[in-house]
């Protein structure tokens, strides 16, 4: 992927509040991770669902798949690796995470913000994209980049997409 787009309103808003929806309520499935990267040497851990993986051998897939079709149909991808929800609990101070590559391998990234909030991702080149409520960012994850946490919501919550 050659450069950065980030897309506002990115689905319809029926589309958006059930995806959101399913994934905020309180019967979700939600799996504790103790570190945020290989880098990562602070004490801050953060909450995952792998909707889909495939390590080359063996698929994993969520019984919430189904709910990332409004968002495949744009994004198109020719193949998945991975989609992983990550939510990062709130802070007193915004913590930012050491800068991570999701693949060592040539790929594509899209990040996928659920809700709004004083998160934000920081790219190899320093810039800073905002958690904006239904944002898409489309970028190439196999170049550094760094997640935060937020100070002013009960999290910071975003599905993120590798893929070919």
């Amino acid at each position: 992927m050659n450069k950065l787009k980030i897309i506002d309103d990115f689905l319809p808003r029926d589309d958006f509040l059930k995806i959101k929806n399913t994934i905020m309520s309180d019967e979700f499935i939600w799996n504790y991770t103790s570190t945020i990267n290989d880098f990562h040497v602070d004490q801050t851990s953060y909450f995952t669902h792998m909707l889909y993986y495939f390590n080359g051998v063996k698929h994993t897939l969520s019984p919430y798949f189904s709910i990332l079709d409004p968002i495949l149909l744009r994004i198109q991808p020719k193949a998945l690796i991975r989609v992983k929800i990550n939510l990062y609990q709130k802070t007193d101070t915004i913590q930012l995470h050491e800068p991570h590559k999701d693949f060592l391998y040539p790929h594509k990234g899209a990040l996928f913000s659920l809700n709004t909030c004083d998160g934000y991702t920081v790219l190899e080149d320093d810039s800073k994209i905002e958690s904006k409520e239904n944002r898409m960012m489309l970028f190439d994850s196999s170049t550094p980049h760094s997640s935060t946490s937020t100070t002013n919501a009960k999290s910071r919550i975003n599905l993120n997409f590798n893929y070919f």
